[in-house]
């Protein structure tokens, strides 16, 4: 049976594990949510959480974007590795993983959902956020300086997580211009050939993107 993942590509951690499969250059198949009732039937019963990405490999279910890297970094140890063998590194890799989906993806998500009234708004909400994004992106500023890659001197599960997470933040609370490593860092990733892969894939989906995805700014 052939590898499939259920998505949609607009989704950030989505595109966190796409961008994973291109780099090491493994073949699945999409099975695209958000419309055909058998792909969403099929997802319902393989997973009731309802949340994707989730993968399903001759019938071993992963779930979440991060272990569904790992997994894959497991099963195809021949294809380039995201997370490297050396355990400190390794360590690092995976620390900045999380520093990605939680200060970045994170406050992000808590703008978008008050967009949408999934979440309480309001002008507290947003001074919230904004204040931790200046936060976090003064941390990734200094980190970068020198850095080509987040957390490994080669692209690493740190930077799968970190093209979604940075195109998305800077489309709703942009970057500011003095961030100037931080800047270079969103762009290397945006030109990388394996997210911007995904970028393209997801771009007839933008006109949903419920803060309007900027022209100038991919």
């Amino acid at each position: 049976m052939p590898l499939k993942m259920y998505l949609h590509p607009l989704s950030s951690y989505c595109q966190k594990a796409e961008t994973a499969f291109y780099e090491k250059g493994i073949a699945f198949e999409v099975r695209q949510l958000g419309g055909d009732e058998q792909v969403g039937s099929e997802f319902a019963a393989l997973w009731p959480i309802g949340k994707f990405p989730v993968i399903d490999h001759d019938g071993k279910l992963v779930f979440d974007a991060t272990s569904i890297i790992d997994y894959l970094d497991a099963r195809f140890p021949d294809a380039p590795r995201l997370i490297p063998d050396d355990p400190l590194i390794a360590a690092d890799v995976r620390m900045w993983d999380r520093f990605f989906d939680n200060y970045i993806n994170y406050p992000q998500q808590r703008i978008v959902f008050a967009a949408i009234g999934r979440e309480p708004g309001g002008e507290d909400m947003l001074a919230k956020w904004h204040a931790a994004f200046d936060t976090a992106y003064a941390v990734l500023d200094e980190h970068m300086q020198g850095r080509t890659w987040a957390a490994s001197e080669d692209f690493s599960l740190a930077d799968c997580a970190a093209a979604p997470a940075l195109l998305y933040a800077d489309w709703t609370y942009a970057i500011p211009e003095r961030f100037e490593a931080l800047h270079a860092y969103r762009a290397r990733l945006l030109a990388r050939a394996s997210y911007a892969r995904a970028l393209d894939e997801a771009r007839p989906y933008r006109h949903m993107f419920p803060l309007g995805a900027p022209a100038d700014r991919d």
